[in-house]
C-alpha cells in the first residue's frame, strides 16, 4: 500500500487531498486505510468482488484507483522489501523452498523475481485454494472484466485468489518464477491456522494458515534436511467472525465453568 501511494505521489498521478478508492478484502485495503489517513487522502474501501464498481467510482468521482491487481508499483515494493529481507535472513543459511499463496500476485511476482536471480536453485512454490484453482487450470481470466474465471467457486480462504488472474500475478507466471503449484482447500487451511496457535503460538488467518497447509505438504516429500520457509501474511484478530473460529462458542462451556466454580471470586449468583 505504501509503495502504491508513493509511488503515485512521484509520478504526480495522486494530487494532495484526493480521494483514493480500491476494492479489497482485508490487507491492502487496511494498509492503504493506514496510509491514506496519515497523509491526509480520503480513502473509499469497496469490498471484495468489486473491482469494476471501484473503477466506475474513480472515474465518476475523479478519485485515484490504485489498481493494487495490476499495479507494477505493487511487485516493485516487495522486489525492494520482502525479496532482499529473505535474503538477509538467510545470508550464509541453506534455503530449499520458499512457499507463498496469492491474492494480488504482487508478493510471488516482485519476491519470486529477486529470490530467483540470488538463488536460482530455490523452488518456488505458489499455492491457491483446490476449488478456485485458477493458475492451475491453464485458462486465461475472460476479457469481459464483469465474468468470473471459469475454474473460480467461492471460497473461505479469504484474501486469496478473486474469480480472475490479476495482471500482477500473471507477470510472474509468465516469468515461470515458480517451479510448483499446490492446491490447498479452505478446510486445510482453517485446521492448520488453529494448529499453528494451538502448538506454536502463531495467531494468523485462514490464508496464513493454508500456506503453512501447502508447507507441509512440501515438506512431506521435501529431501531430508530441507529447509522450507512459507509466508504468514496477516493475523488471526481479523478473522473473529469468520468460519475459523465458528466452532467456538461465545459462551463458556461445561469444562470452563466448572474451572470458573472452581474458586470462590467472581461469581454471580443467578438472580431468583
Amino acid at each position: 500500500a505504501l509503495g502504491i501511494i508513493e509511488d503515485a505521489e512521484a509520478k504526480g498521478l495522486l494530487k494532495p487531498g484526493q480521494t483514493v478508492v480500491e476494492a479489497s478484502s482485508g490487507n491492502t485495503g487496511i494498509a492503504l486505510a493506514m496510509v491514506c489517513a496519515a497523509k491526509g487522502y480520503p480513502f473509499v474501501f469497496q469490498g471484495s468482488g468489486m473491482v469494476y464498481k471501484a473503477k466506475e467510482l474513480a472515474a465518476k468521482h475523479g478519485w485515484f484507483y490504485t489498481l493494487q491487481f495490476e499495479n507494477e508499483a505493487n511487485p516493485a515494493y516487495h522486489a525492494s522489501t520482502t525479496g532482499p529481507e529473505i535474503l538477509s535472513d538467510f545470508a550464509g543459511k541453506r534455503l530449499d523452498y520458499w512457499v507463498t499463496g496469492w491474492g494480488t500476485g504482487g508478493t510471488y511476482t516482485g519476491a519470486s523475481k529477486v529470490l530467483k536471480q540470488a538463488r536460482p536453485d530455490l523452488k518456488i512454490v505458489l499455492s491457491e485454494p483446490a476449488n478456485a484453482s485458477l493458475v492451475s487450470s491453464g485458462q486465461p481470466t475472460p476479457e469481459d472484466e464483469k465474468t468470473s474465471h471459469p475454474s473460480w467457486e467461492p471460497h473461505p480462504i479469504q484474501g486469496w485468489t478473486p474469480d480472475f488472474i490479476p495482471k500482477v500475478l500473471q507477470a510472474g507466471v509468465d516469468a515461470k518464477y515458480m517451479d510448483e503449484i499446490l492446491p490447498v482447500s479452505g478446510a486445510e487451511g482453517i485446521e492448520i491456522s488453529k494448529k499453528l496457535a494451538q502448538h506454536e503460538g502463531i495467531f494468523t488467518g485462514i490464508s496464513g494458515g493454508a500456506t503453512a497447509a501447502a508447507a507441509l505438504k512440501v515438506c512431506e516429500k521435501a529431501p531430508k534436511g530441507s529447509v522450507v520457509l512459507c509466508m504468514i501474511p496477516d493475523t488471526g484478530e481479523r478473522y473473529l467472525s469468520t468460519p475459523l473460529f465458528a466452532d467456538i462458542a461465545a459462551e463458556m462451556n461445561e469444562e470452563e465453568q466448572e474451572i470458573s466454580l472452581s474458586t470462590p471470586f467472581g461469581h454471580v449468583e443467578p438472580a431468583e
